[in-house]
């Protein structure tokens, strides 16, 4: 039977050393990646080489107090009307498990009629993200929740809902403009977000009291966003 052990000179030599050898030439070339544990380091040094997830738990704690709330509603999203509607009012937003949670009270009147509606935000601290989850009184029950979170002073969160029998992705959106104001946006995309077409649009400018109680809004502000700058 024929011998698979290569020969080299009058040496045999090893399968393994061959593997070895080949091993070692293909992590030179950046052909092989080994883990880390491979290389030489732990796996407890290796986990903490990697940076931490930032905390987002106190995303919110810039908003916490009482808004003058000015919105807008599109009256018949994806039909291609062009109808608006103004409403006028405010937002009171109350802190819940320190922060951890808050719920959002939009209480706006105007030509069309009223809109009471409510957003109870959870933060889940296993995947550093919030859920957004709505309810209005005229329909008593809470919508699909929204999943996202912040960057540079921008929220985005999104879900799936069926909107007159379609299956449309809807994003929501918060851009902190100042630790006195902030804009928001939904927008329906029937194209898994290639296209956006905005059916409702808020703005909000701090309470006067609220101004007065909260001195280190400012302070909260940056916090909330670990510097990280506010968009204009």
């Amino acid at each position: 039977m024929t011998s698979n052990i290569p020969f080299a000179g009058n040496h045999v030599v090893g399968t393994n050393s061959i593997l070895r050898g080949a091993l070692f030439i293909a992590c030179t070339m950046g052909i092989v990646d080994l883990p880390a544990n491979a290389q030489g380091v732990s796996p407890a040094i290796a986990d903490a080489r990697q940076p931490a997830p930032r905390d987002g738990s106190h995303d919110f704690d810039f908003e916490i107090g009482t808004w003058r709330t000015h919105l807008k509603r599109l009256v018949r999203p994806l039909t291609g009307s062009t109808v608006w509607v103004d409403y006028d009012g405010r937002t009171v937003v109350r802190k819940v498990w320190n922060g951890r949670a808050n719920l959002v009270e939009l209480d706006v009147a105007g030509p069309s009629g009223r809109i009471e509606a409510l957003s109870l935000r959870l933060y889940n601290p296993e995947t550093h993200q919030w859920s957004l989850n709505f309810a209005n009184s005229a329909g008593g029950t809470m919508a699909t929740p929204s999943v996202g979170g912040f960057g540079e002073g921008r929220g985005e969160f999104l879900n799936h809902e069926v909107i007159d029998g379609r299956m449309v992705l809807v994003r929501f959106e918060i851009l902190v403009i100042s630790p006195t104001s902030c804009h928001f946006e939904q927008s329906y995309s029937v194209d898994e977000g290639k296209t956006w077409e905005i059916n409702w649009v808020a703005d909000d400018t701090m309470d006067e009291a609220t101004k007065k109680l909260s001195v280190n809004s400012s302070i909260s502000f940056r916090a909330a966003f670990h510097g990280e700058r506010a968009l204009s």
